[in-house]
């Protein structure tokens, strides 16, 4: 096998062939004034096994195209398979037509990914009605979960935790980490009146006193359901508010005002930030051997 970090995997690209101990390469891509990618192997790939890393962030369109040009080129240059790691993969959030006349997209994109890969390796994928990833993909599709290395990461950094989901569709996040930690977790319920307006209020009844507040949830985008969720706990006289998640991607200034909020922010490596404390290539190198 050969690892092959395309442009937002080097993070992880070379740590992951260093694990297995296997032969890395960079893939080369350029932007064309117009804005067309062109990407290039620079590796001999003819019979062997080719795996691609991308994380599909900020420029989420070119991230797509691009690893579709690079598996195509590998597969005409005689690669004998072709794996896409993909430690944050895109568009699994739409799963059916909400509106009239909207795609949906999760099923396009997997389609599009069965056409160029033999498998794809995607860890923790945002999913909602359909938690099984063969469902959606017809190659072999395996989704990893960082729930371990999280609650490793709270053990041995977080005395006296309370784990919240600051959603329902974050209960199995909760329920699982706090099983793992044998500490007290609870779901707030959310009432989304737009993508930046929630209201939140907790499900169950919760004593604080001397306990730390784990918020944790699989994705942290723009940050507003999580700083509901603090100002709820801030009235039951929480003091202490950790966020950890999976994909930090932090959009529209999220990071900036979640700290001002006093909330002590902590992500996995899957998109790199100096916030980015948990290394999942371990875990994704396994799932390889």
């Amino acid at each position: 096998m050969i690892v092959v970090s395309c442009s937002h995997g080097a993070h992880l690209g070379r740590k992951i062939a260093k694990l297995l101990h296997k032969s890395h390469s960079s893939l080369s891509v350029d932007k064309f004034p117009d804005g067309e990618l062109r990407v290039r192997l620079d590796c001999d790939i003819e019979g062997k096994e080719i795996a691609l890393v991308q994380s599909f962030y900020k420029d989420v369109s070119d991230c797509i195209v691009e690893v579709i040009l690079a598996a195509r080129t590998a597969k005409e240059l005689g690669a004998k398979k072709i794996v896409l790691i993909a430690p944050y993969f895109p568009y699994m959030r739409q799963d059916k037509r909400f509106h009239k006349g909207e795609a949906v997209s999760q099923r396009i994109i997997a389609s599009l990914f069965d056409k160029y890969f033999d498998a794809v390796y995607i860890m923790d994928p945002h999913l909602h009605r359909e938690d099984k990833l063969w469902h959606i993909f017809r190659v072999k599709a395996e989704k990893l979960t960082a729930n371990h290395l999280i609650a490793g990461y709270i053990k041995s950094n977080v005395k006296n935790p309370v784990i919240i989901g600051p959603d329902e569709e974050s209960y199995k996040w909760a329920s699982n980490v706090a099983g793992m930690l044998g500490a007290e977790s609870r779901i707030l319920m959310k009432k989304r009146y737009s993508s930046y307006r929630v209201k939140v209020t907790l499900n169950k009844k919760l004593d604080l006193n001397r306990k730390n507040i784990v918020i944790v949830d699989d994705i942290i985008s723009t940050g507003h359901t999580i700083l509901e969720t603090a100002k709820e706990l801030r009235k039951l006289g929480a003091r202490t508010i950790y966020c950890v998640c999976v994909h930090g991607i932090f959009a529209n200034d999220a990071l900036g005002k979640l700290r001002k909020a006093g909330i002590k922010v902590i992500s996995t490596n899957t998109i790199p930030s100096k916030f980015a404390k948990i290394d999942v290539s371990a875990l994704i190198a396994s799932s390889l051997k």
